[in-house]
Order: structure tokens, then sequence, then C-alpha cells
């Protein structure tokens, strides 16, 4: 097992307990039941009950796995408002042709591009890592290179 540090903020590590909490003590014994419902219906060759709550129950077993490796390896990172350099946790507005952006430096598990939570793995969050306000980086993107500057962190 890769004992490698998951780097998450606490409301990241909340969300996956609260998950892990709703799987193992409502989901999976919601799905017990149905399988076994469906296992009392007869011949399971031709049960398709039976056949779904066994998917789904294999599906959450492998999930509830892999949220406890997850929660296990877990590394809460802080809040780093008022910090002058760009670390984990960090929220950074930069400049982009001419338009503002905020994102904020998050572990890999918590990455979501749509809510602008970026990973510390990607090239931008790489790029910024260690930067200070005022700082250029240059990251290639499909479109070519971008060149962000850094206008604030918080």
């Amino acid at each position: 097992m890769n004992a490698k540090a998951i780097y998450l903020t606490q409301t990241g590590l909340d969300e996956l307990k609260r998950e892990y909490n709703e799987l193992t003590n409502v989901r999976r014994p919601e799905v017990v039941i149905q399988l076994s419902d469906a296992r009392e219906q007869g011949d399971l060759s031709e049960n398709g009950a039976y056949t779904a709550a066994r998917e789904e129950l294999a599906f959450i077993d492998g999930r509830i796995e892999e949220l406890e490796m997850l929660i296990k390896q877990a590394v809460v990172i802080e809040d780093h408002h008022g910090d002058k350099l760009v670390s984990l946790g960090s929220e950074i507005t930069v400049k982009i042709k001419g338009k503002e952006e905020i994102y904020h430096l998050v572990g890999e598990w918590e990455a979501n591009p749509m809510e602008k939570k970026i990973s510390h793995e990607s090239p931008l969050g790489k790029a910024l890592m260690g930067k200070s306000v005022g700082d250029e980086v240059a990251v290639e993107a499909p479109a070519g290179k971008m060149i962000y500057t850094i206008v604030s962190i918080g």
C-alpha cells in the first residue's frame, strides 16, 4: 500500500468522513437488506435485483476501503491567510490576460477546477508554489503559454 500523504483542507477531510459515515451507516446496511430480500426471491441466475444489489455492494465496499485509506493518510493543510508565499491552503488571486481569477491551492484529492480548487501537483499549482505577490509564472496550456501574475495571497 502506498503510504503517500494525502493533503486535504479541514473541509475536504470533513466531507470524506461524512461520505464514509453515510456509506457505512446508511447505504451499506440498506443494500445488504436489498441483497437479502433479492436472495429470498429464488433463482439467483435470473434475478436482476440480486445482481444489481451485489454490484452496488461491491462498489460501496470498494469506496469504503478507498475512503479509509484516504482518511488514514490525510494530512490537514491549514489556511494560510497573511502568508507571504504561496503554499498548500493558500487562496491566490492572479491576473491573466487582464482578468483576475481567484484559486485555492489544495491537495490532489480535493482539486476541482470548476470550483477553482487547483492541485499543488497541477502545472499551475506547481508554478505558483513558493511564489510571492508580484511574481509572474508561465504555464504551458493547450492554448499556448499562459502568464499569470500573482496579485494577492490570502
